[in-house]
This record gives structure tokens, C-alpha cells and sequence, in this order.
């Protein structure tokens, strides 16, 4: 009150009358006290104090005048002796009063803002010590741990949970909790109309449940009389917008107080960064699992490569051009070759349904059987049948099935003996007939349980050509979706019938090439060329 004083000192030197200030702090029935005043300045120990409301009371003797100061503040202006006999109180009174009623609003504005600007200190530092544990936390559970003790410290709440929605099983688990065994905490569905927990969740609307109010079994662990829950939200960039990741729940309060909407406000604040730390654990766990299922693929990739045969397997009894793009890291297109003695050779394609793992597994062990039953089975419809025995089950299983051709080639009885389960493209390239269709008699395996049919053509040493591919090259598309379509490779064949397979194939992939210009492959491709 240094400044009040030095007014009151000020209206003395101007007015020659003493004057003070009183107020009454605590309690009603306390007695009020001089904060301020002149040297002589009325004191409240000599004069009457004037009765709450009143506005203006003069002593005894009339020689002090005194009056309440408007406002919250208990406080009062006294106003007298004077040295000048001329003077009015009541005049000097009208010019005083408001300005110590200005001075004391002033005064109480600046305290209030100090007390506000305490409290937000607290709040304010309470958030920059958030933000420290999620920049230097890369656990999730350990960062939400910590934030609840904060949190938990500067509301004074002595329990507390933080609950994050897990999406596989529509849920909320506990990642976090105070005052009670973290394992002690059910799972609530997100569905429950009990849950105050839930019904944040689906709401994204904080609610304040009071007492018992809303009171649900599932919670008791955590909760203690009233509860503030606040949801745990996400903002994503438009058009998605804001998504709920979870709830942070408050209860127990130290002070018996209710939870104010200062506490909503910052506990809203906290619940947000939350959010970030969640969505941030999330991408960089999905980044992990893509970077980790990319490796995987590529090794899968690479095993499946080396399944495929070496085409110089089967020299010098044939010679054979043959190239698998996957569309995928693994697919299941496949081809195979086989030494069948008697300089006969056995060569095989097919196109597992589908392509991924699933296929990928399936053309392994398709190559695996298939290498064991050519070598038991010269007549190329018992060798599919003995194959899709061998798969029945596997097959059955994954509800796949597999378009294969199988011919077996012996250049010393000029005769090309081939089975045709469902496979579109198979060709025999020769000077009398030109291309000529070696046409499916059966359906793929896995569909059919019947032997495949056996079919006899002549074959020519040196001149034949054996032209195998799967779909995946005639529906090989550009970036406008068209499709290369069959007879352009076919063509390619026709035009280079005289080169060697291996000029023939990269003809071939010549014109897949410039066809697609770096399009995504939707399928894989597979091309197999074979000359005795």
C-alpha cells in the first residue's frame, strides 16, 4: 500500500487534512486495521466503524468524516481533523472516495492477475514437462505412465487411468493407471452403456460423472466418487478430421473438491498431446512392420528364384529360354525341366490362383512333387494326376487351385506327348503348321479329380519350337489399362521363329516392355521357350 500512501500524503500537503485508509482482512466480525494513512490519520481503535453498507458516518465531535469504499473489499476512507477551519470534509470527502475506490479495484485486479498467472505457471509448466517425456519417449506405455503422475500431482488426484481404444477388438486397455495394479484394470468395450469411459470414447465430449453418479463396475478400480473423463483425441488433416484414440480418467481428489472447468480445460490440453504420442507410435510401428514385411518379401523373393531351374539343366538334350517376373515380391507362376533319360525332357508351367505367400507356398511344393512324380511317370496325364494327389489336401485347404501344362519331348521318336490342365497359352511353333494351339483338355487342378488326358503331337529336333507363357503377359497392361493382348507375342514369335530361344525371349520381353513403360505389373509373367 506504499502507493496509497503516498496519495494520502499528497492530498494532505494539498488540503491540510489528515486522512487513512481502513480494511478489514479474514474474518466478518474482525476488527478493521489502518493500511494507509497520513501522519495523524484516523485510526479505527478511535473512531466508530460504520456498519456494513453504510456509506458515509460522521464522529461524535464532527471533525472526521468517514466513508465505505464501494467494492468486494471490506474497506473505508477517514477523513479528518483538518488544520483550515474552512473546509468542507464532505467536499474533499466527494474527491477522495474515488479515487481510493480506483486505486483498490487497481490493486485487486493486479493481485487476481498474479494469483492467475501462478496458477497457469503451474499448468504451463505442467505442459512443457509433457512435452519433454513424449519427445524423449519412444514407449508409449512408459510415456503415459509418467504423464498420469504429473498430471495426477498438479490436479491432486490420487487415481487415475489412461485408457487407448484397441481397434481389433473394439475395446479400451489400460496402458497407464495410478492408485491401482495396472493388471487390475478390465478391457471395456466401446460399446458399453454402463462405462463413463465409453461413452467419452464414442462421444468425444468430456463428462464430470458426480459422486455415484453414472456409477459402473467395470470402473470401480480406478474411481473414487467423482470422475472427470476427458477423451484422448486425434486431428487428421482433412477430409478425416478428429478421431478418438482413448480416455484420460481423474478421480479421488485430494482436496474434496469437484473438478473445475479450468482442471477440463487442462486436462483437454494433456489429452491431446496424448493423442499426438499415440498416433506417432502408431505410424512409426506401422513403418517398422512395413519395413520389417519388406525384408521378409525379399527374402521370400530371393528362395523362390532359386527353386526355379537353371535352363542349362537339361542340355545338351534341349535347349531352353525361360524368364519369371513375380508381381509381387513372391508370386506363383512357375515353371519347370526334367531329365527323363533317353534324351526325353519334361517341361512344365503353371500359374498358382492368386499370388502373396499363400501362392508362392503352393508353387513350392507344386515344384518339389512335380520333381519326384516325372521321374516315376513318363505319361504326362498320370504325372499332373499323381501331382494333384500329392497337393489334394493343401489345396482343398487354401480353396486355390493350379493351371498347369506338361509335355514330355523325345526327339529321338520325334513325338511331343503333353497334358493341358487348364493352361491358356501353350503353343508348338513349327515350319509345316505354324503356331499352333496346344489347347486345355482338362479343367486347372484342384477342380477336377478325373486323370488329365494325354495328347500326341510330331516334333521336329532343331526346327520345333515349344511356346509356354502365362496370362500374366497377354493381360500385362499400359498406364491407360490396355492390355498387350496375345497376338502381339505371338507375332514376335512368327517374326524370330529362326533365332535362338534366348534372341526370341528378350524379343519377347522387348515388347512387354515398351508396352507396360514401367506400369505396375498386376500379374506375374512367365515365359518359357524350349528347341530340341
Amino acid at each position: 500500500m506504499t502507493e496509497l500512501a503516498s496519495v494520502l500524503a499528497a492530498f494532505y500537503n494539498a488540503t491540510q487534512c489528515e486522512a487513512g485508509v481502513w480494511m478489514r482482512l479474514g474474518a466478518l466480525d474482525a476488527a478493521p486495521t489502518l493500511e494507509a494513512g497520513t501522519a495523524n490519520a484516523p485510526t479505527p481503535s478511535r473512531y466508530p466503524v460504520p456498519a456494513e453498507g453504510a456509506q458515509i458516518v460522521a464522529s461524535s465531535d464532527g471533525d472526521v468524516l468517514i466513508a465505505a469504499v464501494p467494492g468486494p473489499r471490506h474497506a473505508w476512507v477517514a477523513l479528518g481533523p483538518c488544520l483550515r477551519t474552512d473546509v468542507q470534509l464532505q467536499d474533499f470527502m466527494n474527491f477522495l472516495l474515488p479515487v481510493v475506490t480506483q486505486y483498490l479495484q487497481s490493486a485487486l485486479e493486479v493481485e487476481h492477475a498474479a494469483n492467475e498467472l501462478a496458477e497457469r505457471y503451474e499448468e504451463i509448466n505442467l505442459l512443457y514437462t509433457i512435452s519433454e517425456i513424449l519427445g524423449r519417449t519412444v514407449s508409449l506405455d512408459e510415456a503415459a505412465k509418467t504423464i498420469l503422475k504429473e498430471v495426477s500431482e498438479t490436479v491432486g488426484a490420487r487415481r487415475a487411468s489412461v485408457l487407448v481404444h484397441d481397434r481389433a477388438t473394439n475395446t479400451l486397455q489400460a496402458v497407464a493407471a495410478l492408485g491401482v495394479d495396472l493388471a487390475s484394470v478390465q478391457p471395456i468395450s466401446v460399446d458399453d452403456p454402463c462405462s463413463v469411459s465409453a461413452r467419452v470414447f464414442r462421444t468425444q465430449h468430456p463428462m464430470l460423472a458426480e459422486g455415484n453418479e453414472h456409477y459402473c463396475p467395470e470402473e470401480s478400480s480406478y474411481r473414487r466418487g467423482a470422475m472427470l473423463s476427458i477423451p484422448i483425441m486425434w486431428t487428421a488433416p482433412p477430409p478425416h478430421g478428429a478421431e478418438p484414440l482413448g480416455v484420460v480418467n481423474l478421480s479421488d481428489r485430494r482436496s474434496g473438491h469437484m473438478f473445475s472447468a479450468g482442471d477440463q480445460k487442462l486436462i483437454a490440453a494433456i489429452a491431446t498431446q496424448i493423442g499426438t504420442a499415440i498416433q506417432n507410435t502408431r505410424l512409426v510401428r506401422a513403418s517398422v512392420d512395413q519395413q520389417r514385411l519388406a525384408h521378409e518379401m525379399q527374402l521370400a523373393h530371393d528362395l523362390q528364384m532359386k527353386l526355379l531351374p537353371n535352363n542349362t539343366i537339361v542340355a545338351p538334350d534341349a535347349i531352353v529360354a525361360a524368364r519369371v517376373v513375380p508381381a509381387e515380391s513372391v508370386g506363383g507362376d512357375f515353371y519347370n525341366l526334367f531329365r527323363l533319360g533317353g534324351a526325353k525332357t519334361g517341361v512344365m508351367i503353371g500359374d498358382v490362383s492368386g499370388h502373396g505367400y499363400q501362392a508362392a507356398l503352393i508353387m513350392a511344393l507344386t515344384m518339389s512333387a512335380a520333381a519326384i512324380h516325372s521321374q516315376t511317370n513318363l505319361d504326362p496325364g498320370d504325372m499332373l494326376h499323381s501331382l494333384f494327389t500329392t497337393l489334394r489336401d493343401e489345396l482343398t485347404t487354401t480353396e486355390m487351385f493350379i493351371s498347369a501344362f506338361y509335355a514330355v519331348i523325345d526327339p529321338v521318336a520325334q513325338e511331343l506327348r503333353y497334358s493341358n490342365t487348364g493352361h491358356p497359352h501353350a503353343f508348338l511353333l513349327s515350319e509345316e503348321h505354324g503356331l499352333e494351339r496346344l489347347a486345355a483338355s482338362d479343367p486347372p487342378l484342384g477342380m477336377d479329380e478325373s486323370r488329365p488326358l494325354t495328347t500326341h503331337r510330331p516334333w521336329r529336333p532343331g526346327k520345333d519350337l515349344l511356346v509356354l507363357f502365362t496370362d500374366g503377359v497377354s493381360d500385362a497392361r499400359n498406364r491407360d489399362g490396355e492390355r498387350l493382348g496375345e497376338e502381339r507375342i505371338l507375332n514376335v514369335l512368327r517374326e524370330h521363329r529362326h533365332s535362338t530361344p534366348d534372341e526370341i525371349l528378350g524379343r519377347a520381353f522387348e515388347v512387354l516392355e515398351s508396352h507396360t513403360e514401367g506400369a505396375p505389373r498386376r500379374d506375374d509373367l512367365t515365359i518359357v521357350l524350349v528347341r530340341t
